[in-house]
């Protein structure tokens, strides 16, 4: 579907909404108000966006910004009000509607006695942002739950601005690109779980090759503004933060499985508690398939918290996670030939080729709180990853001449120049080790400077890592062990120191300050390798370098009403180089630069009326110094890096929410139409050739100009459930020339925009404790290439059926 047509369908809802809203406002005029009130807490201050549910119906809402809440049209009766928000107690409350009587109702909230002490990008008592100086999404359980994902690339896309790349359908090794940065790997991203980096080496090798898996999760926070200057290495596109559930006060459990073709099985088993003062939260997922597109795979993860209340004062969190995969990813993909003439999507060119990645990870959380004002937030971690790839070699040539030691097997068509790869008997080992271990010491201070209700957040961050890499070629196909060819050590030690005050200059305006100084000393240990003219040897080739980085930041809110907020702010953009591209392969260092930018975004959230949320972002990112990746995953040899120069990145992205149940009138069926939509125009902004071309105004790889997810969603009082999503992304390129016409390999040329629709039923047995689901993932089947990386296209995943079963205790 082309992007005239959603546009044209996305006017049509807007028209249709508000010729509805014309054709019914005398209705609207005849809601009555049958419950009202003001939610605070124990102190006095006003709770905005706390949850108000009328437990049983489909009726519910959120406080305003100063803590009122309206319910409308209920039938005369006895109800029970759940109320609920994040960092406060959930409580119940009686209340009876009688005769179109207004009850009112005037709730004081308690702070959760003992909460699990971690590191979230958004404030936690501010889920909806009403003071987050910034672009940011939070992503909830209740959301997750109605997606019924199979990978958390339906989740992300849920945010405005995030493009995500599939690479082998099931989201094992998420592609995140934010505002037009390239999504390769997720380097551009910081991604934690918990507060707690996730990538293979955070500084050094920021490679998302693990993602925490979305089916254990309980909920995902998106921060794109200069909030994020608090957080690091990364501080570009933005963070993306993966929240696991924390121990219940009281008992809570459920198992979940999901079933599909292609033995396709998720099954999660969740168990929390609270005994005495020691809380526990547990879960172990096995998720497998034999034939999801070419994929096989089979993970097992546990992981489990455990919540220490000390004292009044303090509190302990520990938790353990253990993770394994063995998968049949490969970084080789289908050439143009066999795309065009079809009936080869799937097909496994390399069916040896392995990748077994495990994890182990550990990490602690206190708090301790001095008094109301003072409270010490620590954070201490170490994880392991291993990261080994079997992957077969193959052959390309423009003769289709077949190598030396070829294997007999051909893709492709030998009749067209380079369009027959040729499978080759021997095996590339990239046997990988990473090791990580930090600890964050954060002190948040309520003060009083000026007289003004002041927030000052300071704190450090230390982190050591290190990886071991080494290649061992094989000479048979799918062998393990073979002829030890490159053997190095990198590691890095970073230090960082942060503080940001927020500032209330009035109850409608605050101010945010910050700034960040990271300081990175790394070096790579080469200890065998091949030399050009000599063959393999062993040598000690040790370099290293020390890069130093000052990060500013700031941001505002203003509130000029209780329907609307403005924000925005700047900051400095910082990425270290990885590792082995500062240091080459014979030792040199190369005067490469951190990656730097300046930030800019401005925006306004809105709830327009009792039917209407809006939120509007304008984004500016002008980068100075961008460094492409030229890794075997973006399509590189993997070596020859150079500071390639400036790109300028701008655009506006736009999230809308239409309560339809709200605007209809509709009393015991909720009906939610949304749609976040994102312009976004990225290109290199210097002069820079490649082949005698000028670049400069080029569009950057994989970024593409238009990308929008939007969702109708049903839910009944009896319990049942539906919605259709539609993702769609716009054309993109993939390379630096944008090069329309599609090579030979499949790995350059224009990949067309696509439109895919995805359909989930559900069906909820509240006197079972039971909830079943269908969901279909690409409803029509639509063939599209979704990606021509790292060596070859791979096609998205086609129409695919599962059904789930969940049953809570």
């Amino acid at each position: 579907m082309k992007i005239k047509v959603i546009i044209t369908l996305l006017m049509l809802a807007f028209t249709t909404a508000a010729f509805s809203n014309e054709l019914l406002i005398n209705d609207k005029d005849e809601k009555t108000v049958v419950i009202s009130g003001k939610i605070k807490s124990k102190d006095g201050e006003t709770i905005p966006y706390a949850n108000i549910l009328v437990v049983g119906t489909v009726k519910g809402t959120f406080t305003n910004l100063d803590g009122t809440f309206q319910i409308y049209d209920l039938e005369d009766g006895t109800y029970t009000i759940k109320v609920s928000a994040v960092g406060y107690k959930t409580f119940f409350r009686k209340v009876t509607v009688r005769g179109g009587q207004i009850s009112e109702l005037d709730l004081v909230f308690e702070e959760t006695g003992v909460e699990m002490p971690q590191i979230t990008v958004i404030a936690d008592k501010d889920r909806v942002f009403s003071k987050v100086p910034g672009s940011v999404t939070y992503i909830d359980q209740r959301e997750l739950n109605t997606i019924s994902p199979i990978s958390g690339n339906e989740v992300l896309r849920r945010s405005p601005g995030v493009h995500v790349v599939d690479e082998e359908g099931i989201g094992m090794r998420v592609n995140i690109g934010i505002r037009g940065l390239d999504p390769d790997r997720s380097r551009s991203v910081l991604v934690l779980e918990d507060g707690v980096p996730v990538a293979l080496s955070p500084y050094g090798e920021p490679e998302m090759y693990y993602t925490p898996a979305i089916d254990r999760m309980a909920g995902v926070e998106i921060l794109k503004g200069s909030g994020q200057i608090l957080y690091g290495p990364q501080t570009i596109g933005g963070v993306v933060n993966y929240i696991s559930p924390n121990p219940p006060q009281e008992q809570e459990g459920s198992v979940r499985i999901q079933g599909g073709q292609g033995g396709f099985f998720s099954g999660l088993v969740n168990y929390g508690n609270t005994f005495g003062n020691t809380g526990m939260q547990v879960n172990l997922l096995k998720k497998r398939a034999d034939n999801v597109e070419p994929t096989k795979f089979d993970i097992t993860d546990f992981n489990t918290k455990f919540l220490f209340n000390i004292n009044e004062k303090s509190e302990l969190g520990l938790k353990l996670g253990l993770y394994n995969e063995v998968s049949n990813s490969t970084y080789i993909g289908i050439n143009q030939v066999m795309f065009d003439q079809g009936g080869q999507d799937f097909t496994r060119l390399a069916p040896d080729d392995q990748l077994d990645v495990s994890r182990y990870s550990i990490s602690f959380s206190h708090k301790y709180r001095f008094n109301s004002n003072v409270r010490l937030n620590t954070i201490a971690y170490a994880y392991t990853t291993t990261r080994n790839w079997n992957r077969q070699d193959f052959a390309i040539n423009e003769s289709n001449t077949p190598p030396s030691n070829w294997t007999g097997v051909v893709w492709g068509d030998r009749a067209i120049p380079g369009g027959a790869i040729f499978m080759r008997n021997g095996t590339g080992n990239r046997n990988r080790q990473f090791a990580v271990g930090g600890v964050e010491p954060r002190l948040e201070i309520d003060h009083k400077l000026f007289k003004l209700k002041n927030e000052l957040t300071v704190g450090t961050r230390l982190l050591w890592e290190q990886a071991n890499e080494q290649r061992v070629n094989g000479t048979k196909a799918g062998v393990k062990s073979g002829n030890l060819v490159e053997d190095e050590v990198r590691t890095g030690n970073a230090f960082a120191a942060y503080a940001q005050n927020k500032i209330a200059l009035s109850e409608k305006v605050d101010f945010n300050l910050g700034v960040r100084y990271e300081n990175f000393n790394y070096e790579r240990d080469i200890r065998r390798r091949n030399f050009a003219g000599v063959g393999i040897r062993d040598t000690v080739l040790i370099a290293g370098n020390v890069i130093q980085e000052i990060i500013p930041g700031m941001g505002f809110n203003y509130r000029p009403t209780q329907k609307v907020n403005f924000f925005g702010g700047v900051h400095k953009g910082y990425a270290p180089p990885r590792t082995k591209d500062a240091i080459t392969a014979m030792g040199d260092v190369l005067d490469l630069d951190a990656e730097e930018s300046w930030n800019y975004e401005l925006g306004f959230r809105t709830e327009i009326s009792n039917w209407i949320f809006m939120e509007m972002t304008g984004f500016y990112m002008d980068f100075s110094n961008q460094i492409i990746p030229v890794a075997e995953s973006a399509g590189g040899l993997g070596f020859g890096v150079v500071n390639a120069g400036a790109t300028l990145h701008r655009g506006v992205e736009s999230a809308m929410v239409f309560d339809l149940s709200n605007l209809f009138g509709l009393t015991k069926t909720r009906l939610n139409y949304d749609i976040n939509a994102t312009y976004a125009l990225s290109t290199y902004s210097a002069d820079r050739f490649i082949d005698d071309v000028n670049i400069n105004g080029n569009r950057t790889p994989y970024a593409p100009n238009w990308f929008i997810n939007s969702a109708l969603t049903l839910e009944t009082e009896s319990g049942f459930g539906a919605r259709l999503t539609l993702n769609y992304v716009g054309d993109q390129f993939g390379d630096e020339l944008n090069t329309v016409a599609p090579s030979v390999d499949g790995r350059i040329g224009k990949i067309d925009s696509y439109t895919v629709l995805d359909a989930v039923v559900s069906y909820d047995v509240k006197k079972w404790n039971s909830r079943f689901n269908v969901a279909i993932k690409n409803l029509t089947d639509e063939r599209y290439i979704a990606t021509r990386r790292p060596q070859g296209i791979r096609v998205g995943i086609p129409r695919f059926i599962t059904a789930g079963y969940e049953f809570r205790f």
